[in-house]
């Protein structure tokens, strides 16, 4: 192990960005089936903003290094795993401990980064990349010919989402500021202002018949006025709740909610679906399933990076030590793309 320090950005309780704090330790050593990552790309998502207000429902206790996803080299590798990753590119999915010089993870929760992706391209697309997939393949399944409402189709997960629909041949339509219309309609998406006071209208003035597929980050109501923009036979896929991410009271209860909903209109006989997406969900289940598809899933997604179907957005980039600038740019809804840190 070389004597690199370890630094990490700790996240000791419900503070503002600047509240933030640096630690350094010994870089850790690798454990049988680990490899240690020396980090060169993480970023900043809605999760963290979450987290640093005790909003992320099942987020760990305080204190706690946060960083949902990393990329980054192969440092050293421990018992039962292939010493030749040592060097190769990597990302990984780790819902808290990416905001680190340096991070331990299961070398099965590795993914390979395809030569000629850059440490920050791939970063941009990893959890964004996960989600917008899964939620579009496998649990829409959505099919060219269809016609797809998106919301907040300028942000993280939404801005890939809308990517991918369009190279699997489906019409968009998406929610988003005023000043994202523009890039959305040179990527042929018709774009609707979430600000505008009838979204649903606007919507059922696109697309008379219903869409086949919502996509709703949002919660609260806009859930159900998603559900009711629905086609018959159409699938609802609510994965957050973005509108309550600044209120008080229970983190829990924002979700039990969707949940509820959920499951009673998947009882009603109208061949409409409803899902909750969890990105998490399954592994506790059965956990070599989990990896394969996530591991299918972020190498499709690298794969259409390359090949230009999807186009990664960096809307910035700051050092580790920056971390708290960082969170505040993202906090802001000022840029577009993704925050990314390096080491």
């Amino acid at each position: 192990m070389e004597s690199a320090h370890l630094v990490q950005v700790v996240l000791p309780g419900i503070v503002d960005p600047e509240g933030l704090q640096i630690r350094q330790a010994a870089v850790p050593d690798a454990g049988p089936g680990q490899i240690v990552i020396a980090m060169e790309a993480t970023g900043v998502s809605f999760a963290e903003q979450q987290m640093r207000r005790g909003r992320y429902y099942d987020q760990p206790p305080f204190p706690f290094v946060p960083g949902y996803d990393l990329v980054g080299r192969v440092l050293a590798t421990g018992p039962g795993v292939d010493p030749n990753l040592v060097g190769r590119r990597v990302a990984a999915l780790v819902k808290v401990g990416a905001w680190a010089s340096h991070v331990v993870v299961d070398a099965e929760d590795a993914v390979l980064v395809p030569d000629g992706l850059s440490a920050t391209e791939a970063e941009t697309v990893v959890v964004n990349g996960i989600t917008a997939r899964q939620i579009l393949h496998r649990r829409a399944r959505v099919r060219a010919g269809q016609t797809v409402l998106v919301h907040g189709a300028g942000g993280g997960v939404g801005s890939v989402l809308v990517q991918l629909a369009r190279a699997a041949g489906a019409k968009v339509i998406g929610t988003a500021s005023p000043r994202h219309h523009e890039a959305l309609r040179e990527l042929d998406v018709i774009p609707v202002d979430y600000r505008d006071g009838d979204v649903p209208s606007r919507v059922r003035e696109l697309a008379p018949a219903g869409v086949d597929a919502v996509f709703d980050h949002v919660g609260g109501r806009s859930v159900i006025d998603s559900w009711h923009l629905l086609a018959p036979g159409g699938t609802l896929v609510a994965y957050g709740s973005a509108s309550t991410r600044d209120v008080t009271g229970s983190k829990q209860w924002p979700v039990m909610k969707i949940l509820a909903r959920t499951w009673l209109w998947n009882t009603l006989p109208n061949g409409r679906h409803a899902h909750f997406y969890n990105i998490w969900a399954g592994r506790a289940l059965n956990k070599n399933r989990f990896r394969a598809c996530l591991r299918a899933d972020l190498t499709e997604v690298f794969a259409a990076v390359r090949r230009g179907d999807v186009t990664a957005r960096i809307a910035a980039q700051l050092p580790l030590a920056k971390a708290a600038e960082a969170l505040r740019l993202a906090e802001s809804g000022t840029v577009s793309g993704k925050v990314v840190l390096t080491p």
